[in-house]
């Protein structure tokens, strides 16, 4: 049996007419499909933040992979522990305001990158000088189980 190009292109013409009428195309997730997502690891960034500020070493310690790598924008990379660990019991400085400004957020399967700029005040416990920190923030959250779990971090200074 020969099939030719106009022979296939009726079948493939009602197709793509039906997937566009019912909005599915085949082997393609809508685009609202990862909003769920999307709005799971946005909470869970907020809560970060919030933590962070809060030196909050249970909090963080549940929002982290067991694998975490935490990158600082002077090349210092830490492993979960002692991320929260420094992050909580050995601050230097107390925040006194955190934003995290401009969150861009997309989801890839089980994968989340997120980016956005930090911005921040603190004051030094030791002396009360206070001092201001403009860093652009790039996380990658995995998806283990129902949860996000922060996986890895990397900050470059602006």
């Amino acid at each position: 049996m020969n099939i030719d190009r106009r022979q296939l292109a009726l079948p493939a013409l009602a197709i793509g007419l039906l997937s566009a009428v019912l909005g599915v195309v085949p082997g393609v997730v809508p685009a609202f499909a990862g909003s769920a997502d999307e709005d799971a690891v946005a909470k869970n960034v907020e809560e970060f933040r919030a933590a962070q500020v809060a030196t909050d070493a249970k909090a963080l310690d549940a929002l982290c992979a067991a694998e975490l790598s935490y990158s600082h924008s002077d090349a210092r990379v830490e492993d979960k522990a002692t991320f929260i660990v420094n992050a909580t019991a050995k601050r230097t400085a107390k925040f006194l305001s955190l934003a995290y400004q401009d969150p861009k957020i997309q989801v890839v399967g089980t994968a989340a990158i997120v980016r956005f700029n930090w911005v921040s005040e603190s004051e030094a416990i030791a002396d009360g000088k206070k001092s201001g920190n403009k860093l652009h923030i790039l996380m990658n959250w995995q998806k283990q189980g129902a949860d996000w779990k922060l996986l890895s971090r990397a900050a470059t200074k602006l």
